[in-house]
């Protein structure tokens, strides 16, 4: 088994050479941080995951965690280095500082997130859950909640879940039946929920559950729908962890991966009073409850970039040591030297498809975060409500095309390996089972498909959809005639121009009163959209790496510059940008125009069959 491998040239080129985040320290908000600092952070992350997380993954897969009496415990090492990554300060990396959080920005969270995640995806599920947690209560809670939780779940000595899933109400959230009495101050919860992450384990003093019930009388459907803090114990006078509070764990899920998180049926008031108190307004849970799942989803795509990336490392290592066959063109010689598999045609494109798709995925989910910042720190209004809009806008794309795409990846990762990736010998079968889970919780992938196509595309007039739109256009027209990469961005311009052909041919659909057609093709539509947004990203930064390795000293000729690249390794890097833009341009750009002409065939057979 190869050591942990973190592509840290690429993160660094991404924030520093792409996105240029360093701007953000212009800015009051974040004016304290530069550069020595975010890459400090990055260090430090890439030790503790090497020496801490990845020998730890295996250990959690292997033994899971234990459900005895309505208790569950995780094995020694997980609360181990779950207690040092507390101490670490990563649990509240971009919490405020008056709360005992670093206050970074979210584009430097979700670096130091991928390289955490990359080395355990189930370790990171708890200290993730509880920083979101910890954001809806301090935008959404009392003052007096602020003050009992949000220091203890920053950092991480209480933990933090969300409690939506019940057995009757999955993505049908609106039709939970949990319960909430009114009882002077707070109220009374009961009910059942499912599917909970990091719903009880032994690592922490209390867990906070953010729990939505309905209030007796309220509306049916989400909006009758409140949402309530309830602890597992009751701060005492001094804040401390205190008393039962009636929450209890009623058994755990044998699931495909993330075996070291466990997930919980949580039941609430089933043996006594369980008090729980109200954030924000009556029947207004959806909204709050929001903050914390857009933030997941977010999240969501990170593991879908970290267990790609993960997987890509180890499948390039392994074709670099995997000694197996002869060249192609000595195939008929029996005395020909045997060589290592990446040296095999169908290998190299193998590893290069889950190269451009990882580097591209990459990039999106870092434009996302950073435009999260942006919305927030800008002293611009305009800078800040566009990047607002973008952000809304692709908030879907980034769990659902990322954790597809994830998935996909691990599983290319595996065949990479060949009969061994199957085996628990090497960690991409692990990769692959837990990377699935990613496509179905915090909303399946089909529900982002609706949410995109259904609210995104057309909300506030089309205003989020064409702001992107016109950054895409603008990188377009812009280098549409480049020397060397122009041919290659007039293949994502016609991609582009079929993307909004659909986009009308959906709307007026909807128009015309047919509700069933767009639903239809929800989907398939999300990975259109999500497919020529990786193509920009990745032209955008393919056109930046040019001129950079054109610019390099030794590259005035494209003999000198060959020569370059097998001796330079930054040169080396920027040509493999290049590279992987080219391949996913010409291998996948024309699976856009394909998923467009079945979307616009008019086909309804999955609607009409008689199953």
């Amino acid at each position: 088994m190869s050591p942990f491998a973190v592509d840290k040239r690429d993160i660094q080129f991404c924030l520093y050479e792409y996105l240029d985040v360093e701007r953000l320290t212009k800015f009051a908000k974040y004016a304290e941080f530069n550069r020595e600092l975010f890459d400090m952070v990055l260090d430090e992350t890439i030790k503790f995951a090497t020496e801490k997380l990845a020998p730890l993954n295996t250990v959690i897969d292997r033994q899971g965690v234990f459900f005895d009496k309505g208790k569950v415990t995780v094995p020694p090492q997980h609360k181990q280095a779950y207690k040092e990554f507390c101490e670490g300060g990563w649990v509240g990396v971009t919490a405020a500082q008056e709360h005992g959080g670093q206050g970074l920005p979210m584009v430097i969270s979700t670096a130091l997130g991928e390289v955490h995640a990359a080395a355990s995806v189930a370790f990171l599920m708890t200290p993730g859950l509880s920083r979101a947690a910890a954001h809806v209560i301090e935008i959404y809670g009392t003052e007096e909640m602020r003050k009992i939780y949000l220091d203890k779940l920053i950092s991480g000595v209480w933990s933090g879940t969300m409690c939506l899933t019940e057995s009757g109400a999955g993505s049908a959230v609106g039709d939970l039946k949990t319960k909430a009495r009114r009882e002077g101050d707070h109220f009374l919860i009961e009910g059942e929920k499912i599917f909970i992450s990091a719903g009880d384990h032994d690592m922490t003093e209390n867990i906070v559950h953010l729990v939505l019930a309905r209030i007796e009388g309220a509306p049916a459907g989400i909006k009758g729908v409140s949402l309530f803090l309830v602890p597992k114990f009751l701060p005492d006078a001094d804040g401390n962890a205190g008393q039962p509070n009636n929450v209890l764990c009623g058994n755990i899920e044998h699931k495909m991966g993330i075996h070291g998180s466990p997930t919980c049926t949580m039941v609430f008031g089933g043996d006594g009073p369980c008090r729980g108190w109200l954030i924000g307004e009556e029947n207004e849970g959806i909204k709050y409850m929001f903050l914390m799942m857009n933030e997941a989803r977010i999240g969501v795509g990170l593991q879908g970039v970290s267990t790609a990336s993960a997987s890509y490392l180890e499948a390039l290592q392994y074709a670099r040591e995997r000694i197996q066959g002869v060249d192609i063109a000595a195939m008929k010689d029996v005395n020909a030297p045997r060589v290592p598999i990446i040296r095999h045609p169908d290998v190299r494109r193998m590893l290069l498809t889950m190269k451009s798709f990882t580097e591209g995925m990459r990039a999106l989910l870092y434009f996302a975060a950073f435009a999260a910042d942006l919305s927030e720190a800008s002293d611009d209004e305009d800078e800040r409500n566009r990047y607002k809009s973008m952000l809304e806008l692709l908030t879907p794309v980034v769990k659902a095309y990322l954790s597809d795409r994830g998935f996909e990846m691990t599983a290319l990762g595996i065949q990479v390996f060949g009969g061994y990736g199957y085996c628990q010998e090497y960690p991409v079968e692990q990769y692959c089972r837990d990377a699935k889970i990613a496509s179905i919780y915090e909303g399946t992938n089909g529900i982002q498909a609706l949410d995109l196509l259904g609210r995104k595309i057309s909300a506030k007039g089309g205003l989020l959809f064409m702001t992107f739109l016109m950054r895409v256009n603008d990188f377009i027209n812009e280098h549409r005639e480049h020397p060397s990469l122009g041919g290659h961005i007039q293949k994502l311009e016609r991609a582009r121009d079929q993307l909004t052909q659909v986009v009308m041919h959906l709307q007026q659909a909807g128009m015309q009163g047919d509700v069933y057609y767009p639903v239809l093709w929800a989907s398939p539509f999300l990975d259109l959209f999500g497919t020529v947004t990786l193509g920009y990203f990745l032209a955008d930064m393919a056109v930046l790496a040019h001129k950079k390795l054109s610019a390099m000293e030794g590259a005035g000729t494209p003999e000198k510059q060959k020569q370059l690249i097998a001796e330079n390794p930054e040169a080396r890097y920027y040509d493999g940008k290049i590279h992987s833009m080219k391949f996913f341009i010409d291998n996948y750009m024309p699976h856009v125009g394909a998923v467009a002409e079945s979307i616009m065939s008019g086909n309804k057979s999955p609607l009409e069959i008689e199953f």
